[in-house]
Parts: C-alpha cells; structure tokens; sequence
C-alpha cells in the first residue's frame, strides 16, 4: 500500500535534537499503520505530520478542544471522502509539540526518540479510530497495538514498569 507521510518541522529545535527526524516520523507512522487491526486502511492513504512548539498546539487544543492548556499530541481525523483510483485518502493530522515532549521524557527518563515514536504511533492510531477514552477495555487494547508498532522500531514498552 502507498502512503504519503508529509512532515512539516515548524521548530528547528526538534531537528536539532533529533537526526534524520523526516524519516524517523515517517517509520513510526508506517509502524502504527502496519500493526494496526481491522482499521487498517487497504488503500493509499495520506497523513501530516506537524512538529511544532507549546504555543502552536496550546492554541489548536483551545481552538478545536475547548482546553487551554499545551499537551502532547493532537490527532485530526480527516473527513470521509470519496475514493478516486490511484490517489491517497487523507487519514489526518497529528501534531506534536516539542516543550512538552522533551519535559515527558525527561520526567519518565525515556529518550526524547522514544517518547516521539510513541505519541506518533498514539496519533496515527488516533486517525485510524482507536480510542482510550471509552473504557479500560478499549485503551488497553490500543496500547497493545502501540507496543507492537514500537517493536517494530525497536522502542521498549512505554508501559512497563
């Protein structure tokens, strides 16, 4: 299955801290897409990532959650659209903000590349319409799909203890 995964870097401080950061977003979103279950799409399909700052997502999270305050990542989910042969049906956007990733992983003594690949399989997932939010049931059946996509990548359980 093609997959168009477009990365825009809106804080160079996240290139800064994270070599060939393009192609490692683009292995952990292909990582969630490939272990995710009966949601996986069997078509093309098109997914933005946007790399930003506290501020960027503080005001996203206002705008389109009613939550003033930053946090982590943030997943839009495309609208339904019609299939056209050949082209990519947008999944959606994920948008990560730096500060507070670099202060969670930090915080969980974790390395910033692990913590990144984590919430991009999170989002992703997100996308496709998994949720955590609906019972104990659901969330743990979505962080098993998460911890597949990072061993994938080789990214230890972000739940173990």
């Amino acid at each position: 299955m093609t997959r168009d995964i477009d990365v825009a870097i809106e804080d160079a401080r996240w290139t800064a801290a994270l070599p060939d950061l393009e192609a490692f977003v683009a292995r952990a979103v292909e990582a969630a897409l490939a272990v995710a279950p009966e949601s996986k799409p069997a078509h093309p399909v098109e997914v933005s990532v946007l790399l930003a700052d506290d501020a960027t997502v503080q005001d996203l999270n206002r705008t389109w959650r009613g939550k003033d305050a930053p946090t982590n990542v943030l997943s839009f989910p495309a609208a339904p659209q019609p299939r056209h042969a050949g082209a990519a049906v947008p999944l959606g956007d994920v948008v990560l903000a730096y500060d507070t990733l670099l202060r969670e992983s930090a915080e969980q003594g974790k390395p910033l590349r692990n913590h990144l690949a984590h919430l991009l399989v999170h989002g992703t997932l997100h996308l496709l319409g998994q949720d955590h939010e609906t019972g104990e049931a659901e969330a743990e059946a979505m962080e098993a799909v998460e911890v597949a996509a990072l061993a994938r990548l080789g990214v230890p359980d972000p739940y173990a203890d």
